[in-house]
C-alpha cells in the first residue's frame, strides 16, 4: 500500500489562553490584566515507517519532537478508547500490537486523522498535539503562575467575593473568582455569608470535602481547651501555618467568627476585647529573606526539620520525613511550613548555629509591621486562606468567641480552581501531561 509517509501538512491554528485575573488591589508585584491572548502557530506532521515527527513554528520559534507510534496510539481520545463519563482509558494499552503502524494519515483544518494497522481510527487536534511538545504545555493552568506578593497595604483593598455569587449553581463565575483570588493572593473573604455553621460548612464543601484530622472535620468551638492546642485558648498566637506535622499540611483553612461576647460588666465597643486576626504573606517574607540574606534563605530551604503533634492522648503525628521551613523549585516558591510551637529538635547533623541565625532572621521579617495585615473577624465574613503560603495568628482576647471553619485538601482546591476557570478539555489535557 502506498502511504504518504514523508509528506507534510501545514495548518494554521489558533489557541485561546485564559490570562490570569488582574482584579484586586495594587500590590508589590503585578500579574497581567485579564484578557484572552490569541496565539497563532503553524503545525507540520510527518509520518514514516518509524513513527511521526511533529514540528510547530510559533513566533519564529521552531519546536520538533518525535512521536512514537505506540505513544500516539495509546493516547487516542476517541469514545471507544476513553470512557467519556469517567475520562479513563477504555482499553488495555498492552494489547496494542508491538508492530502497530499507520495505514493512512489524513490532515485537515482541525487536526490529523490516523488509520492504524489494527483498523482503529484516531483523531488528534492540532491544539492537543501542540500541547504535547516539550515546553508546549499550557502555562496558564499552572497554579504557580501569576501569584501576587503583598504586605500590610493589602488591607486597603483585600480580595473579597459575595457568598451568593459563590453559591450560585447556575453560574460558576463566582466560584471561579473565589478560587482564583485565593490562588493569586493566598486568601479571600466571602462576604454576606449567613451567620451559621451550616452555611459556612456548605460554603467550604462547595470548594471541596472538609478534611478530617485528629481535631475532627468541620470545627465549631469556643476557647475551652477541648483540644490540647493553644488555638483553643484566648492566648495570642504568633504568625504560623497549621498542620506542619502532616506529610501534606492542610491546603486551605477557613475561619468564620459567629460571635464575640464581651466579659461580664465590660464595654461592648467593637474590638475592645482584643482578638484581632493576623495574616502574613509567607511567600513575600521568603522573597524578602532571599533578597536580604541569601545564605539564610538557603539554610531554611535546605535544612530538614522535624515537626510533630503529640499533645492529645493517643496522638503522636509526624510527617513521613523532616521538611524544611521553605520549599522551593528553583526560583518558584512551593510551600512554607512554620510553627515554632510544633517544631521538633533541630538535628545535630546540620550547622545548628547557622539554622538558628537563619530562623531568627525569618521571624524578624515575619514580625515587621509593614508585613503584618491585622483585621477583625466579623460575623458574616468568612476568611479562606492558603495554608501552604499564608501564615495566620491573632492577638489575645477577653470574652467568649465562637469560631467555625475547616480544612480543605490542596488537590481538591486546585481541582475546583481549574474546573471553574478553564474549559474541561483543556484541564484534562493539562492533567494528563503534568510535569
Amino acid at each position: 500500500m502506498a502511504l504518504s509517509f514523508g509528506a507534510s501538512y501545514r495548518a494554521a491554528g489558533l489557541v485561546a489562553r485564559r490570562a490570569l485575573s488582574g482584579r484586586g488591589p495594587s500590590l508589590l508585584r503585578h500579574a497581567p490584566r485579564a484578557h484572552h491572548e490569541a496565539r497563532s502557530y503553524a503545525t507540520t506532521i510527518e509520518a514514516d515507517s518509524r513513527g511521526f515527527t511533529l514540528q510547530i513554528n510559533e513566533s519564529g520559534k521552531e519546536i520538533r519532537t518525535r512521536l512514537p507510534k505506540i505513544w500516539l496510539r495509546d493516547n487516542c481520545r476517541c469514545t471507544k478508547c476513553v470512557n467519556q463519563d469517567t475520562m479513563q482509558r477504555n482499553f488495555n494499552t498492552f494489547e496494542i500490537p508491538d508492530d502497530i503502524a499507520a495505514q493512512e494519515v489524513v490532515p485537515n483544518s482541525e487536526g490529523v486523522e490516523v488509520l492504524w494497522s489494527d483498523s482503529h481510527r484516531s483523531n488528534y487536534t492540532w491544539a492537543w498535539l501542540q500541547s504535547t511538545l516539550p515546553g508546549g504545555e499550557n502555562k496558564s493552568l499552572s497554579n504557580d503562575v501569576g501569584k501576587r506578593l503583598w504586605n500590610s497595604s493589602i488591607g486597603a483593598s483585600a480580595p473579597e467575593v459575595a457568598f451568593e455569587d459563590v453559591m450560585n449553581t447556575n453560574d460558576k463565575s463566582g466560584m471561579a473568582d473565589l478560587t482564583d483570588k485565593i490562588r493569586v493572593y493566598g486568601f479571600c473573604f466571602v462576604a454576606n455569608t449567613p451567620k451559621t455553621p451550616e452555611a459556612t460548612n456548605k460554603l467550604l464543601e462547595s470548594i471541596g470535602p472538609v478534611r478530617h484530622t485528629h481535631y475532627g472535620g468541620f470545627y465549631d468551638f469556643v476557647p475551652d481547651l477541648a483540644k490540647a492546642d493553644t488555638a483553643y485558648t484566648n492566648l495570642a498566637l504568633a504568625a504560623h501555618t497549621d498542620t506542619t506535622y502532616f506529610t501534606e499540611p492542610a491546603g486551605l483553612q477557613a475561619f468564620h467568627m459567629l460571635y464575640h461576647r464581651p466579659p461580664p460588666n465590660q464595654s461592648s465597643a467593637e474590638g475592645a476585647w482584643g482578638g484581632q486576626s493576623l495574616l502574613v504573606d509567607g511567600f513575600y517574607a521568603a522573597h524578602r529573606l532571599r533578597r536580604e540574606s541569601p545564605d539564610d534563605f538557603n539554610v531554611l530551604r535546605k535544612a530538614r526539620i522535624p515537626w510533630h503533634a503529640s499533645g492529645n492522648e493517643g496522638i503522636a503525628i509526624a510527617p513521613d520525613k523532616a521538611y524544611p521551613v521553605i520549599e522551593a523549585r528553583g526560583r518558584m516558591l512551593h510551600r512554607v511550613r512554620w510553627n515554632n510551637d510544633d517544631r521538633g529538635v533541630v538535628p545535630l547533623d546540620i550547622d545548628v548555629d547557622e539554622w538558628y541565625r537563619a530562623a531568627r532572621k525569618w521571624v524578624e521579617i515575619l514580625k515587621r509591621k509593614q508585613n503584618e495585615y491585622w483585621f477583625q473577624l466579623e460575623p458574616g465574613r468568612v476568611l479562606i486562606f492558603d495554608n501552604w503560603r499564608v501564615l495566620h495568628g491573632r492577638s489575645a482576647f477577653e470574652g467568649l468567641r465562637r469560631i467555625c471553619g475547616g480544612y480543605i485538601n490542596r488537590d481538591d482546591f486546585i481541582s475546583r480552581w481549574k474546573t471553574t476557570n478553564f474549559p474541561s478539555e483543556e484541564v484534562i489535557a493539562a492533567n494528563m501531561q503534568l510535569k
